[in-house]
């Protein structure tokens, strides 16, 4: 199983966290931008004939001698949407470091913070030449079925992060909190595919995912590499010039990122795989203001 349960009771003390007030479609536990009847005031308006009494103030009518209806917020749920890259650079890494058991592990965890809060949620796992779909769903009943779904994918294939995210933004759903967990290793890149995602609405986090020896390479002398997804071989003279190289343009493209989703008001958490599963979401993801 990709979560234990001593880690799912942490859980579920968290909830999702959105910046933004949204109108949602089911009852649930978030403001909405529509007027309803929950216990959270938000104003008042005049009586109108067919109003209910229940509703008006009294205290305002006996100073004032005029009636008014207090409004109150009306709480419903959130649109989740993991978009989880499925492509073969995820499959990197050995045993616990592992990207392709790290980011499922994430979608696991943020899955369950969001069925078991009540709000709605939907995953497509991104790949060419064929996404793979989970949901949409609600309710903490479809846990079991999320985590088998998860369990049983396989990284493989490329992806086109820009086709990607434009098709999510396209799809004619409800806005709401995208979340993109994925190595950003694209060969089309991802910035166009990142501002229609923000202009359709949605509030964007990216986790991006790195293995251990991605980020530190324990490498050296003179090696053919080969790419995981396109099979093109590369001949390089690694020494500890090229590493330090390497390292400064990871750090360089790391910030690239960020600034991107600064840009678009959207959150960026950058994660190794050796970092505990724990310590990212309890600590690193609360710290980004995804989870609370």
């Amino acid at each position: 199983m990709l979560l234990d349960d001593t880690f799912l009771r942490k859980l579920s003390n968290l909830k999702m966290v959105t910046r933004r007030v949204r109108t949602g479609q089911v009852a649930g536990e978030r403001r909405s931008t529509r007027r309803g009847t929950s216990v959270e005031f938000a104003d008042y308006r005049d009586y109108t004939h067919g109003d209910d009494l229940r509703r008006v103030d009294w205290n305002i009518y006996a100073r004032l001698e005029r009636p008014y209806v207090r409004l109150f917020e009306e709480e419903e749920d959130l649109a989740v949407y993991i978009l989880l890259d499925g492509s073969g650079s995820m499959d990197w890494g050995a045993g616990e470091g592992n990207k392709w058991l790290c980011a499922r592990q994430l979608a696991a965890a943020l899955g369950y913070i969001t069925l078991a809060g009540g709000d709605h949620l939907a995953v497509a796992a991104i790949r060419y030449p064929q996404p793979v779909f989970f949901g949409p769903v609600r309710g903490q009943g479809n846990v079991l079925r999320l985590f088998e779904w998860l369990e049983t994918l396989k990284a493989e294939g490329t992806t086109d992060l820009n086709a990607a995210l434009r098709a999510c933004a396209l799809s004619g759903r409800r806005a709401g909190l995208a979340i993109l967990i994925s190595d950003m290793f694209s060969p089309t890149g991802f910035t166009d595919g990142l501002t229609a995602l923000a202009a359709s609405g949605h509030e964007i986090a990216i986790i991006h995912v790195l293995a251990s020896d991605e980020i530190d390479p324990p490498l050296g002398g003179d090696l053919r590499l080969l790419d995981v997804e396109g099979g093109a071989p590369q001949e390089v003279t690694v020494d500890a010039g090229v590493l330090a190289l390497y390292r400064r343009r990871l750090a360089a493209w790391q910030e690239e990122i960020r600034a991107l989703c600064r840009a678009r008001d959207a959150r960026y958490l950058p994660v190794a795989t050796e970092v505990p599963l724990e310590r990212i979401v309890l600590y690193e993801m609360r710290r980004t203001g995804l989870v609370k």
